[in-house]
């Protein structure tokens, strides 16, 4: 091992005790998320039905594989706001290598590849062109959309495989495919995250950026691996999102970035870097996902959703910014 690695990584150890999500604050966030499920379930009698239930899970489930590489990116200090456009260019995408005729593995794997084509190109506008990662993403949630609407005429494009089309209706062992799907993508986010050196890398980046280069840490590397998991994260939530729908629309999943976002800060990761989990991000997407559904089948207007949302959003990084004072 050379002098430099052993540098990054006491640069990376350096940085844990930062980014490490605490234990009170995970129990709080699942605290807050049963005690909303509590009064739901008196409030409403439809809420604690297992139609509801599901429904519930695959709401929130795809919102959280969003939030998942949304993560990596705020971790690093970066932002990505292209997401919800990268999930919409993607549906219209699969559903158009599936209606030419190709079979539904081989669709899959060109759109997730295209997904890492778009982060790429945002690591490349930020640490090629000197970008800063709100305009280059801004760009790119602008232009996907336009794209999207050109290749289609401003139309959907129906998807006819049905077998593609029930999986994201299905359950296995009484637990929707969406919500395995989140567990497939949490399992390995988390130990790339918080087991590996890579993940160590990112919190460094994000803590000090020079610092870390010092430190023999490739810091243009780990910006180019951060926007290109969120990328394909939000790629295969495109994939999943038509499967449902089962329709290809670019216009679809629209301030899905927002949401994301959102689930990301509520569940602890700091809009200033260095500071995130896996398993925050998560929560904070069904704590979101509850708030609406349980909206919902009380009637209440959804404007006050999003005022709901935005006033979390203040109180955890408000406490955010606390914290860092005290440090």
């Amino acid at each position: 091992m050379t002098i430099e690695s052993n540098n990054a990584d006491t640069l990376a150890k350096a940085v844990r005790p930062r980014r490490n999500f605490g234990f009170l604050f995970a129990l709080t966030l699942l605290g807050l998320l049963v005690a909303l499920w509590v009064f739901l379930a008196f409030a409403t009698p439809t809420f604690a039905t297992g139609n509801n239930v599901t429904n519930l899970l695959r709401q929130g489930s795809m919102i959280a594989i969003l939030a998942i590489g949304q993560t990596f990116v705020i971790i690093t200090s970066g932002i990505d706001l292209s997401v919800g456009a990268v999930v919409g260019f993607s549906t219209t995408v699969i559903a158009y290598l599936l209606q030419a005729g190709f079979p539904v593995w081989a669709s899959v794997i060109l759109t997730l590849v295209m997904g890492l084509a778009i982060g790429m190109f945002h690591g490349f506008g930020i640490v090629r062109m000197g970008l800063p990662p709100f305009i280059i993403t801004l760009a790119t949630l602008t232009a996907l959309r336009g794209i999207g609407l050109v290749i289609t005429n401003g139309s959907t494009i129906s998807i006819t495989n049905q077998a593609f089309n029930e999986f994201s209706r299905n359950s296995f062992l009484g637990i929707p495919n969406l919500f395995w799907m989140v567990i497939l993508v949490a399992v390995p986010a988390f130990v790339f995250l918080h087991m590996s050196r890579w993940g160590r890398y990112l919190f460094a980046v994000g803590s000090n950026a020079e610092a870390a280069r010092l430190s023999g840490v490739n810091v243009p590397k780990m910006i180019y691996l951060a926007y290109s998991l969120s990328a394909i994260c939000a790629a295969f939530v495109g994939v999943l999102l038509a499967a449902r729908i089962g329709v290809g629309n670019a216009t679809q999943a629209e301030g899905w970035e927002l949401q994301a976002i959102a689930s990301s800060v509520i569940g602890g990761t700091s809009l200033f870097g260095a500071v995130g989990s896996i398993h925050g991000p998560l929560i904070g997407a069904f704590i979101l996902a509850t708030i609406n559904n349980g909206a919902n089948l009380l009637n209440v207007n959804s404007f006050w959703q999003r005022i709901i949302t935005g006033g979390l959003i203040i109180v955890i990084v408000y406490f955010d910014q606390l914290r860092r004072r005290r440090q």
